[in-house]
Parts: structure tokens; C-alpha cells; sequence
């Protein structure tokens, strides 16, 4: 079933990509359906899912591929891949609703997308790390041409930053599989047979740097300081759907990657660096808060955001690394916050981002300044961007709060010190009531004259996002009990 998940979406963008004749009302049919189809089967997934063994994943599937190097079609999922397989998955169906009407291209929207889709879905059940690398690397490509061919503003430039950028990243990323590929024995590029091995425990200068690769390729796709500086031209820049899927999906590759591979693979470099990954999610914690507090440009503020919230997870694995006596329900308890921050994060910025994407729709700019009373000619609207908001800078009752207690129930435990990324929530709020009243409130002014509140494909996109954050937040053990296992067997390979 794996497999047709991957290969659904790939097949169809082929199909759109080889069909000239198939007319843009068609395309658009295929790519909702298409979507609607992925999201049956992974709630069908989700249904049949029981818990798998020790190093073990669930619903895998494994064939030759390139055996000269010990690398096979190898897919699976766990506890903690199985989340973000669905909220991809809500996603992207997400914005095949809200690009419904668009007109721009319909058909090689529709393609390029599916394409992004099946890729981006590769990437959360690969099992081996040339499998990995090769989805990772194509997710690059897709959002590359998403932002250079329907963005807008420097749209070109943007784009070739993101690609330059994060295509640097994955080389280092590439060079550190080669490192773990080398130093086991026998070599594999099979990833439970590299977590079983941990090739590299007891040679210290090697772990670290082949952690040392594999972190900065990751944490260029996550981003963190100081690797984010692509991050706020390329969602300025992109259109709606494309900040969407690059916020909800694409950054979850590097945090995904941490989990998945750094850290059960290389267990004693990821303990010896654990307090400058601390450090690290600390100071991106805080430099995206403040910096988005700065922003004037309502998109580039929920660029910088995506740092801040980033970094919390960050902060979090990082916390799992500092193995102290009686901590391992705290450690556990981290990983579990981080997992749940990545689908959070995914849900709601997604919705903001689709927001904002109305405002250049209407209005052609994304400056809070030029808006004054949006909230009288388009309250639907400006109720959805405020529950938005709050989701965001993680009130009670969303998923952002039951994602970021856990992180700091879990990292304070074992770090004291680390209670000082809470300002950034504090931040996070004042920037976040700060752009709803000069957005929003007082006398209708600028371009918010005639503004046209949101549309049935705008209102039925963002409010399935935003509904699932409260589901989380309110009946959290929904997520939790799949998460759970996977977090505690986590930990006790970190611990190893």
C-alpha cells in the first residue's frame, strides 16, 4: 500500500505532464481527486496500524534496487513517520481546493504539485538512505519551479536561492551517508540495519563529523539559525500553495531527518553535541520571534514564525541528547512534544499562509500597513486569520499548545536552562496581536475598501486545517497513542 501511496500522485502528475489535450476543469478534477484518494488510503493506513517491534516498521515493502552498494527499495513506517505521512497528505489536498479556480496554468499547477506530493510522501517512508536522499533532492526541484513559475515579486531570485541553498544541503547530507555508509560493516545504506549497527560508537572524530554533514544538511531544509536566510524570500515570494507546502511539508524533512536518521544512527556523537543543538533551537527560538516582531510584510512575518517554531523542535531533540539518571519519561516526553510541533506546525501555518495568499488575491500586497478594519467588509475572514493566530502562538485548545507544553515539560526536566525559550512565546503573541489590530481593527481604510471576504474553495481549504489543530488540542491522545511507543523506543536508542 506504501508504494501506491508514493506512486498514486507521481503516476497522475506524468499523465497531466504528458496530456496537452486534457483541459484545465479536468486537471483540476484529477488533482483533487487524486488527493482525496491519498488521504482515504492513509486513513486506511492509520486504521490498520498496530504498533511495530523494536527497530521494526510497519507495512514495509523491500526489493533490490542498486545491490553493488547495499541499497534497496526499502519503505516503511512508525510512530513517528506515520503523522506527518497524514498531515502531508491534508495538506496538499488543502491547497488542490484552494488552487481550484486559479487560472494560471491549471495543468502544470496540477502536475507539479502531484509531483511534489508523491515525492514529499517518499521521503517519510523511505527506509533506506539513497531512497531518502533521492525523494529529499526532488522535493528541491518541485518547489524550486512552484516558486520561480507562480510566484510573484523576485520570484526568480528567490527561487534560485532556495535552490542553491538547500541543493548545498543535501550535498552535505549526501556526504554524510557516504560516512555511515563506509563505516558499516557490512556496508548498507538500509536504515535499520545502520540504527541496529550504529557504525560509528567509539570513534568520536568520525561520529562527529559525519553528524556534523548530516545536521547542516538538515538543518538548511529545517531551517535554523543561521542557515534560515532563505527562508523569508522564498515564502514572500511564492505563491499561497507553494508557501503552504514548503512551511507544512518540506521543513519537516530536516526535523524528520533528525529523528529518523541522526539521531538513532550516530547515538554517541548526537549526546557529545546535544548542548549546541540545545543552544542552536534556543537562539532560533528567539531570533524568529523577534525578528518576525520587526516585519511590517504580514507574510514575511509568517516566514520568520516558521524559525521560531522550528526551533522549539530543535531545542527538544536536542534535550533528548543529555542523558541524566531517572530522565528517560522526560526525554521521551520531548520527542513526542517535537513530533506533535512538526504536524502542528503543518496544519496551522499552512492555513495562515492560504490567508495571506488572499490578500495578495485581493489586494496585491502583503503590507499590514496598507490594511486598516478588514475585520467590517470581511469578517469570515478576519475570524479565521485571528483563530489562526492564537493556534499559532499556541493557546489552549489547539495543537500548538499541546505541542510546545510537552517540549518544555520534557527539555526543562532535563535542562533547566532552557526555560528561556518561553519568551519566544510571549513574542510570538504580541507579534501575532500586534498584525490582527493593525490588520483587523478601527475604521475600515487603504486596501481594505472592498475587500471580498473569503470564497467557498478559500473557506473550505483553510477551515479543515485549522478543525484538525482544535481535534488535536482538544482529543490530543488521538496523535499521542501513535506517537507514544515510537518516542520511547527513541530514546532508548539514544540512550544506547
Amino acid at each position: 500500500m506504501l508504494s501506491t501511496i508514493v506512486f498514486l500522485p507521481l503516476a497522475a502528475a506524468a499523465v497531466l505532464a504528458a496530456v496537452p489535450a486534457i483541459r484545465p476543469a479536468a486537471a483540476r478534477w484529477i488533482w483533487v481527486t487524486v488527493s482525496v484518494a491519498e488521504l482515504v488510503l492513509i486513513g486506511v493506513l492509520w486504521a490498520n496500524y498496530e504498533t511495530p517491534g523494536a527497530n521494526e516498521l510497519a507495512f514495509e515493502e523491500q526489493m533490490p534496487w542498486i545491490p553493488g552498494v547495499g541499497s534497496s527499495y526499502h519503505v516503511g513506517v512508525d510512530g513517528l513517520s506515520l503523522p506527518l505521512l497524514a498531515m502531508t497528505a491534508v495538506v496538499f489536498l488543502a491547497c488542490a481546493v484552494y488552487a481550484f479556480r486559479d487560472n494560471d496554468r491549471p495543468r502544470a499547477q496540477a502536475a507539479l504539485f502531484l509531483f511534489l506530493q508523491g515525492v514529499s510522501l517518499g521521503v517519510f517512508v523511505a527506509a533506506d538512505l539513497i531512497l531518502f536522499f533521492v525523494f529529499f533532492d526532488l522535493s528541491i526541484v518541485g518547489m524550486y519551479f512552484v516558486i520561480a513559475g507562480w510566484g510573484h515579486g523576485s520570484s526568480a531570485r528567490s527561487a534560485l536561492k532556495f535552490f542553491l541553498y538547500t541543493f548545498l544541503g543535501s550535498l552535505s547530507l549526501l556526504l554524510g551517508f557516504i560516512g555511515l555508509y563506509v563505516a558499516s560493516t557490512p556496508h548498507t545504506f538500509d536504515i535499520p540495519e545502520l540504527v541496529a549497527a550504529t557504525p560509528l560508537d567509539g570513534n568520536p572524530l568520525a561520529g562527529g563529523l559525519v553528524l556534523a554533514a548530516i545536521l547542516v544538511g538538515l538543518a538548511v531544509k529545517t531551517p535554523t539559525v543561521p542557515f534560515h536566510t532563505w527562508l523569508p524570500p522564498a515564502h514572500t515570494d511564492a505563491p499561497a500553495t507553494g508557501s503552504a507546502v514548503l512551511a507544512a511539508v518540506l521543513l519537516k524533512m530536516g526535523t524528520y531527518g533528525f529523528v529518523r536518521i541522526a539521531m538513532p544512527m550516530l547515538p554517541e556523537a548526537w549526546r557529545a553535541w546535544a548542548w549546541v543543538i540545545v543552544a542552536v533551537g534556543v537562539v532560533s527560538v528567539l531570533y524568529g520571534a523577534f525578528v518576525a516582531l520587526a516585519q511590517t510584510n504580514l507574510k514575511r512575518m509568517i516566514a520568520y514564525t516558521s524559525v521560531n517554531h522550528m526551533g522549539y523542535i530543535v531545542l527538544a531533540l536536542g534535550a533528548v541528547g543529555l542523558v541524566v539518571d531517572d530522565a528517560a519519561q522526560a526525554r521521551s516526553v520531548a520527542v513526542t512534544g517535537a513530533v506533535t510541533q512538526m504536524v502542528s506546525h503543518g496544519l496551522i501555518t499552512a492555513a495562515l499562509f492560504l490567508l495571506a495568499g488572499v490578500m495578495q488575491k485581493r489586494a496585491g500586497t502583503y503590507d499590514m500597513g496598507s490594511y486598516g478594519g478588514l475585520a467590517g467588509p470581511a469578517p469570515r475572514y478576519a475570524a479565521l486569520f485571528a483563530i489562526g493566530a492564537f493556534a499559532s502562538l499556541g493557546l489552549p485548545g489547539f495543537s500548538g499548545f499541546i505541542a510546545e507544553f510537552q517540549i518544555f515539560a520534557g527539555s526543562v526536566a532535563v535542562a533547566p536552562v532552557t526555560a528561556i525559550a518561553l519568551l519566544g512565546i510571549l513574542v510570538t503573541a504580541a507579534l501575532f496581536l500586534r498584525a490582527l489590530q493593525r490588520v483587523f481593527t478601527g475604521p475600515t481604510e487603504g486596501r481594505s475598501a472592498g475587500f471580498a471576504d473569503v470564497r467557498a474553495e478559500e473557506l473550505w481549504s483553510v477551515v479543515p486545517l485549522l478543525g484538525l489543530s482544535v481535534l488535536i488540542g482538544v482529543l490530543p491522545r488521538v496523535l499521542l497513542d501513535v506517537l507514544g511507543p515510537a518516542s520511547a523506543a527513541l530514546v532508548g536508542l539514544v540512550g544506547r
